[in-house]
């Protein structure tokens, strides 16, 4: 099989029969499309934005403002990618569980969207405001897909929260880093 083909055939790595759309926490990354550092740079262990960068972070936060049933928890920027912890909560219990239950569950009455309505919302109103910025209407800015981990228990919420809020201090370990990738080859 080529690489071409390959790609265009990829396994789903969503659990099958899970409904996305119920309550729980989800730690998301979306990367930028080929991985350009477009969103800022890391200088010192902290993220520094630049405008693409503040727009992706202020749409990221419309998501939770958007949305009555969805709660931001812990979130990055990076220079090409953004870690995200979305918590989508019972329509009348705000604030409640925030790890997913283990079983799958029928889909909800309520018109809740799924994980990857979220991000497909996320990646297309931050792509139209970066282009109206830099004045490149239609090019993509982010890949076509994204990564997504169901977190099922507090300890591994408490791991993941500590990945997110630490994503700075590695960067240049990181493997979303081109740089550092450059140098262990």
């Amino acid at each position: 099989m080529t690489h071409d083909l390959h790609n265009h055939h990829r396994r789903s790595i969503r659990l099958k029969g899970y409904d996305y759309a119920q309550a729980g926490a989800y730690f998301v990354t979306i990367c930028t499309q080929n991985r350009a550092c477009l969103l800022g740079e890391v200088v010192g262990g902290e993220m520094r934005l630049n405008d693409a960068g503040r727009i992706v972070a202020d749409v990221w936060e419309w998501l939770g403002i958007q949305y009555d049933y969805v709660e931001l928890d812990e979130w990055v920027v990076m220079p090409n990618h953004l870690h995200g912890i979305i918590v989508i909560t019972d329509d009348n219990c705000r604030g409640g569980s925030r790890t997913a239950p283990t079983r799958t569950a029928p889909t909800p009455p309520t018109q809740r969207k799924p994980i990857g309505r979220l991000v497909g919302a996320f990646k297309t109103v931050s792509t139209k405001h970066i282009n109206e910025r830099r004045g490149t209407p239609g090019v993509p800015v982010w890949q076509r897909n994204y990564y997504e981990h169901i977190i099922r228990s507090d300890p591994s919420l408490q791991r993941i929260r500590a990945y997110i809020a630490n994503n700075p201090l590695r960067w240049y370990h990181d493997r979303e880093n081109p740089a550092a990738q450059e140098v262990t080859l």
